[in-house]
């Protein structure tokens, strides 16, 4: 097993002033699972290619159970990597692009077996070994990929996207699938995806990357409760954090015709730089919907998405700007609101979130 160290690792591409990558710090620990996420652009799959060899590091260094791999070629790293597009060999059965790797290094051919034979058992791929891959659905080919990578027995797993190919349901059977994989397995292994909820669900820390830097790096449940910034807070959750930036005033934030409440401490914050407002937000299932007599803050109601359970009521309401303001609350599914109704809003004070309305920094 084995430690990944990011010590200030950057990448800057040929011809591009600005780094794709700029001075990532990353600790990952032996047998951890850690998630990189964020949108199209952010360094994601750039960082997880520097740390596979792929891409040049121009400053800083990668390390491996504390040795500098920066310069190494991606076979003397004792990585393996499962990609976007399964890159199986058409003319290969799955037995054989599972033990391929292993055969060009010359593995005697009863290690190969029983290896490609201990994978496909925790894989459920017994059955399929004699197939080739044109005679296999998309989730099947994608555990031959991940079998390639666990024959090998590597220290670290790499994972670029890998149910990006998968339809909506088979891509939450198969994450679980891989992160009970995981566990059972120990192997150390980071997963790059920009779907926030697969970070969620999938691992045991996730970085949050913009624009090539690290925003904040935590266990799920941390993001979600304390998001460090403005950025990571509206990234994190589905349906997204609502998060508006209102005139800040002595007893809080002006929110409309309600007063979201800040201590003394974070409006003095708040106001730091010269700024007269302030970012506040909260989620959708920390807002109750409560009679017109309530002090509620009126909303019309634009869209109504129905999910059994629950509900989630999309709106716009009156926060002080010149044009009406989105909302999204959740609500129970029996009698949600219609299109066109007028409800009123209650934010739950202890689950209110500010930050500062130009650093986007949070406010403590």
């Amino acid at each position: 097993m084995a430690t990944v160290t990011y010590d200030k690792a950057t990448r800057v591409y040929p011809g591009s002033t600005k780094p794709a990558v700029d001075a990532l710090d990353l600790e990952i620990g032996d047998g951890e699972f850690l998630v990189l996420v964020g949108p199209s652009g952010c360094g994601k799959s750039t960082s997880l290619r520097m740390l596979a060899g792929l891409e040049d590091v121009n400053g800083g260094a990668i390390k491996i159970n504390d040795r500098d791999v920066s310069n190494l070629p991606p076979k003397a790293r004792d990585i393996a990597m499962v990609f976007q597009n399964y890159a199986l060999y058409p003319h290969m059965t799955v037995a054989e692009n599972m033990g391929f790797a292993l055969k060009l290094k010359k593995t005697p051919k009863s290690e190969i077996s029983r290896r490609v034979q201990d994978a496909a058992k925790l894989l459920d791929l017994v059955e399929y070994l004699d197939r080739k891959p044109k005679a296999l659905s998309g989730g099947q080919r994608q555990r031959v990929a991940m079998g390639r990578a666990i024959v090998r027995e590597p220290q670290v797993f790499l994972m670029d996207e890998p149910l990006s190919n998968l339809d909506a349901k088979l891509r939450v059977q198969t994450r679980s699938q891989i992160a009970a994989l995981q566990a059972r397995l120990g192997t150390t292994t980071v997963y790059v995806t920009h779907d926030q909820v697969e970070a969620m669900t999938m691992g045991h820390r996730v970085a949050v990357l913009k624009d090539g830097l690290l925003q904040q790096v935590d266990t799920p449940r941390a993001l979600y409760d304390r998001p460090t910034n403005a950025f990571v807070a509206g990234f994190i959750g589905s349906p997204a954090m609502n998060i508006k930036t209102v005139k800040v005033i002595d007893g809080g934030a002006q929110l409309g015709s309600l007063v979201f409440p800040l201590t003394r401490a974070q409006i003095e914050q708040a106001r730091t730089g010269g700024a007269d407002t302030v970012t506040v937000g909260f989620r959708p299932e920390s807002t109750d919907l409560v009679g017109p007599n309530d002090g509620g803050l009126p909303m019309v109601v634009d869209l109504v998405e129905e999910l059994g359970s629950d509900a989630y009521v999309y709106g716009h309401a009156k926060l002080g700007n010149e044009n009406d303001d989105r909302l999204v609350v959740r609500t129970e599914g029996r009698t949600p609101p219609k299109m066109g109704d007028t409800v009123y809003l209650r934010m739950q004070p202890e689950h209110l979130h500010a930050f500062h309305a130009i650093t986007g920094e949070r406010l403590v």
